[in-house]
């Protein structure tokens, strides 16, 4: 095979201002890929950096926090890392991540470990939480989170930010994810 030349392509992430090259060589049937998958890496990376710009400054934040709190996830059993990222009224982020333990049930999810450092500190009101996960794809907290989130969260205002990765997100009111909520005005209706 005869090489007409060798690729460059750039990798870049915004979010880290980082960026990587990589190498290959390109025959002439690859020097049209290499053409096509050049402009792709371009427009990719110039859709990323659209996305977060849209996003507004605090879910940003609150996103690239949940990431990096998945970095501390203690999980030796599923090997499935959840980091979140609770924001608190008085604009005080806490972090959490899932933390595993043998006999299962005293497992933490990484939102109730947020919202429980919270509480803990003395926060009772919440304005939103970012969620994030080792899938490729977006990690929905489980109805026990939802719950603890419904003690605690208006669920018209509270906002549910799902990262799939620094450039993809979903945001969701916690009535849409959790309607028909047990709260303490089901307990007023028995007394």
């Amino acid at each position: 095979m005869t090489f007409v030349g060798v690729c460059a392509i750039l990798y870049t992430n915004p979010v880290r201002q980082t960026c990587r090259f990589r190498f290959c060589m390109l025959s002439r049937n690859d020097v049209q890929d290499a053409r096509m998958l050049q402009e792709w890496s371009r427009l990719h990376h110039a859709a990323g950096i659209e996305r977060m710009r849209k996003m507004k400054t605090g879910e940003k934040q609150l996103a690239l926090e949940a990431i990096t709190a998945k970095k501390y996830a203690y999980v030796p059993y599923s090997h499935f890392r959840v980091g979140a990222a609770l924001l608190a009224e008085s604009g005080k982020i806490y972090r959490g991540c899932n933390i595993e333990n043998a006999a299962y049930s005293p497992t933490n999810c990484a939102e109730r470990t947020a919202f429980f450092k919270a509480v803990s500190e003395g926060e009772r009101e919440f304005s939103a939480i970012a969620i994030t996960g080792d899938a490729d794809d977006y990690v929905y907290p489980c109805g026990v989170c939802r719950q603890v989130m419904a003690e605690f969260c208006d669920p018209e205002t509270f906002q549910i930010i799902l990262v799939k990765n620094e450039w993809e997100w979903k945001k969701f009111s916690l009535s849409e994810i959790l309607p028909g909520s047990f709260t303490a005005k089901d307990l007023e209706k028995v007394r």
